[in-house]
């Protein structure tokens, strides 16, 4: 087993030491705040079996080093094992139930295959994660009653009666307090957000259409409550989609637009719902002639990767517990973590290119594509001639430019590079399309005839 330990090299669960040094400690408490791991002491970072000389009596002076040195104490296993007739220590760590533990007060996470030093929103993550709560069932200091609208948490409650079919026998006071809303007589962060009266400074969201990536034509900003900033975004952004109208056999012709209404939505909610709001960044929506980036700043959440996140194969946790709630109460969501999977889903079913999602910038984006996979995805590599491929990216450069291949193959993302060349030469040949310019700043142009 070690040997395959070893074999397979140093991740989130394995780490490699040459010796105890105070890094083993480090490591000790980046794998107790994680989900735990083993440090092999007598390994080398490329994985060489060097051993170690070692007794009863060091082994016990390496525990009482890490007890002596952890807040909260911890005491974890070590054994020694044997390979190629030389001893290694294997120090094994358990998640530790109650986070974050703390090395001469610096707190450490494991993160792939290192350690990270935590933040002050990631140890405040970690301990209300303990207490089973979140930062926005806890009372907000800074606002009082005058701050949020009465009228918004009464349009608030109609909703929730609308989505059960029921009506409340509690004052509005006494359905925020049953809420969570109202603690100890004074509002928590999820009700300043949720019902906030005027300007919110946390709670701010830029929108904008953009015809360039620096060209904008048309934005919004928005620093209202929550709920108020999901219409008004979806509203829009469905300002700036295209629509065409298809007859069918019903009196009314069928609407439909360039993007699904409902994946939009999902996506919008998304953002809302999960944002870390103590950070000090707006939430950011442009929307460009072939796609619409949603960003929030913040990781993902208990350290969530993009993969387990499209595998669909994790436990669904929100950073925002209350504000998840309510949202869930009005009937805005409907079942925790099926989002991405929803997105996706209405994507496929609308014909257009699979969204993408990725962390970037210490944050996380979401793209929708607005090109049609009928298009491109099922012509390509089966038809090189002539095909729609090569027809779309005709119109495309017609359309935007003068364009450079980087951009083509933003626009083109699903298709390999090798037969974006292959199309553009063959629009070359075909007398269609030109170069202009030095190879730095020119672009391809359609040639007028």
């Amino acid at each position: 087993m070690i040997t395959q330990l070893i074999k397979d090299g140093e991740n989130q669960y394995i780490e490699f030491k040459t010796s105890f040094q105070k890094e083993v400690i480090s490591s000790v408490v980046a794998f107790a705040n994680a989900k735990g791991g083993k440090i092999l002491i007598g390994v080398s970072d490329s994985g060489d079996i060097l051993g170690i000389d070692v007794n009863k009596e060091s082994l016990q002076n390496w525990l009482n080093q890490i007890k002596l040195s952890t807040s909260p104490s911890i005491i974890p296993d070590i054994e020694i094992e044997s390979v190629d007739d030389k001893n290694i220590a294997v120090i094994d760590v358990k998640e530790y139930p109650i986070k974050p533990i703390s090395y001469k007060n610096r707190y450490y996470l494991r993160k792939a295959n290192s350690n990270h030093l935590m933040s002050m929103e990631e140890i405040a993550d970690e301990y209300l994660k303990t207490k089973n709560s979140s930062w926005d069932y806890y009372v907000d200091t800074m606002q009082n009653f005058s701050d949020i609208s009465l009228e918004k948490v009464n349009k608030f409650i109609q909703k929730i009666e609308k989505n059960f079919n029921k009506t409340f026998d509690e004052n509005p006071m006494q359905i925020l307090q049953k809420y969570g809303l109202v603690r100890e007589d004074k509002i928590t962060f999820g009700a300043y957000l949720l019902f906030v009266k005027d300007f919110c400074l946390i709670s701010g969201v830029q929108a904008g259409r953009f015809k360039t990536q620096t060209d904008i034509i048309d934005s919004i900003s928005l620093n209202t409550d929550i709920l108020t900033e999901v219409d008004e975004l979806i509203i829009f952004i469905r300002k700036h989609l295209m629509v065409e109208y298809i007859i069918t056999g019903n009196p009314q012709r069928e609407e439909r637009y360039d993007y699904p209404l409902d994946a939009i939505r999902e996506v919008v909610l998304n953002m809302i719902v999960h944002r870390d709001y103590r950070s000090s960044s707006d939430s950011i929506i442009k929307i460009f002639d072939d796609k619409i980036e949603f960003y929030n700043s913040g990781a993902l959440y208990d350290n969530l990767t993009v993969e387990q996140l499209l595998s669909n194969n994790y436990e669904s946790k929100t950073r925002n517990k209350l504000i998840a709630l309510m949202f869930k109460e009005c009937g805005l969501i409907e079942k925790y973590g099926s989002g991405i999977s929803r997105i996706k889903r209405l994507c496929k079913e609308h014909n257009i290119a699979e969204p993408k999602f990725e962390e970037i910038s210490n944050g996380f984006k979401v793209t929708l594509y607005k090109q049609k996979i009928s298009n491109v995805g099922i012509n390509v590599g089966i038809n090189v001639g002539i095909n729609v491929g090569i027809n779309e990216l005709k119109e495309f450069i017609e359309t935007n430019q003068p364009l450079r291949v980087s951009a083509i193959k933003e626009h083109f993302h699903q298709v390999t590079t090798r037969t974006i060349e292959r199309w553009i030469k063959q629009l070359k040949e075909q007398g269609h399309i030109e170069f202009r310019g030095s190879k730095k700043t020119g672009g391809y142009y359609a040639k007028t005839k």
